[in-house]
């Protein structure tokens, strides 16, 4: 019996691991079309995060009217990569303009998040490509958002339509419907094992 009940577990199991490969798939590649951002905060003082939300906020203003000439992952990154510079000196500016001397360090990297949930979508965990911002020590609370497509700043419509032109129809219909909660969990696990043996 215990033998029939330990074969029934495995079954069971290795049944909930091939129905989450498609879903799985799916989700790994909206990490391919998506180019986030990830600011550090120096530290988790008050003033600090602060600071963090005002470069935040000139840092959107200032990619805003980059962005209207992407329109797809690869082109986000690239004109971010060519402004690179000036998106760090726009962060360093507000920076000085609040009084602070600390440094500020803009690079693009290949990074993991854990799911977000955001007000009308989800995005699943993942190794993504992102805009990090180091503001000082950047030992802080982080802030993110999502830059391609253009979520950051849009109306819950606008964000819908970026989304809409930026993923396939099974993409879309995974980081809009809430029933994925848990498959979503289980994709965070495979992708802790998976970034640990890595």
């Amino acid at each position: 019996m215990k033998l029939f009940i330990k074969a029934l577990c495995a079954a069971f199991v290795l049944t909930v691991l091939f129905s989450m490969l498609p879903f799985e798939t799916e989700c790994k590649e909206i990490s391919n079309e998506v180019f986030r951002l990830h600011i550090l905060a120096n530290s988790d003082s008050d003033e600090d995060q602060q600071l963090k939300l005002k470069v935040r906020d000139r840092v959107l203003n200032y990619t805003e009217s980059l962005f209207k000439s992407a329109h797809s992952k690869q082109e986000a990154e690239s004109v971010v990569s060519e402004n690179l510079q000036d998106i760090c000196n726009e962060a360093l500016k507000e920076v000085r303009r609040n009084g602070y001397d600390y440094g500020v360090k803009a690079e693009i990297t290949n990074m993991y998040f854990t799911t977000r949930y955001y007000d009308s979508y989800t995005l699943p965990s993942g190794m993504y490509d992102a805009l990090r911002i180091s503001i000082g020590s950047g030992e802080g609370k982080n802030w993110w958002c999502v830059m391609y497509p253009s979520v950051c700043i849009s109306t819950e419509e606008n964000q819908d339509k970026a989304a809409k032109e930026a993923l396939n129809d099974n993409q879309y219909n995974i980081v809009k419907n809430e029933k994925y909660e848990y498959k979503f969990k289980i994709v965070e696990i495979f992708e802790k094992i998976r970034s640990f043996f890595s």
